[in-house]
């Protein structure tokens, strides 16, 4: 389960290593991602009410397979923790956690990097090794939380975690958790004729959505 897990969440949170499962000569365009919550679910559709408003229809391939996050305590964040992280740049220059999503040991390496990420317009995402935790930020960071260093193949970011953000953790889930209402982030390969594929969910529970 372990295995399959890490392979869903590799997927789902990397476009990269996404768009190469979905591999066609006749692609329409890169990958993308469909944040939302579900309209309705009968295999293989799944109907998205995305955050523009628009039903989106999904088709999931019959090997798809589904994630759901948990909250966890900040304390949950150590040295050698290896997590993914949305954030902006303050105007101090320190990064700002959006939101922290901590990966179980099978998943370390995944998505390692710092990129661009369209959580909002001027948010990137972080994936990396936590070297080092501190009570202390930048000496002019002032929100309460505490300072990561985020170290990746060819980096290293600093990003401060408010105690306020959402800090989670993945389990598996079933595709039939795919009630209305519940609150999905899938990332999804288009297709010729307009058709949208995905053969990876993340899902929300108990009121805790997808914060990535």
């Amino acid at each position: 389960m372990k295995i399959a897990l890490a392979a869903a969440m590799l997927l789902a949170l990397t476009p990269v290593a996404a768009s190469a499962a979905l591999k066609s000569s006749a692609m329409a365009s890169g990958p993308m991602i469909i944040r939302g919550t579900v309209i309705s679910y009968a295999a293989p559709a799944l109907v998205v009410k995305d955050r523009g408003g628009k039903a989106v229809t999904i088709t999931l391939t019959p090997d798809a397979q589904a994630a759901t996050v948990t909250i966890i305590p900040i304390d949950a964040i150590k040295p050698g923790s290896y997590i993914g992280t949305a954030a902006e740049a303050g105007k101090d220059g320190v990064l700002r956690a959006l939101e922290v999503h901590v990966f179980p040991e099978a998943m370390r390496g995944t998505g390692d990097g710092h990129r661009a990420w369209d959580l909002t317009k001027k948010s990137s995402m972080t994936n990396g090794n936590v070297g080092a935790v501190s009570e202390q930020g930048k000496a002019k960071a002032k929100a309460k939380g505490r300072l990561l260093t985020v170290d990746y193949q060819g980096g290293t970011q600093q990003v401060l975690v408010p105690e306020t953000v959402p800090i989670v953790a993945f389990a598996p889930a079933q595709l039939g958790q795919l009630a209305p209402g519940v609150p999905v982030f899938v990332i999804v390969q288009p297709m010729p004729g307009d058709k949208l594929v995905a053969n990876r969910v993340t899902l929300g529970t108990n009121g805790v959505a997808p914060p990535m």
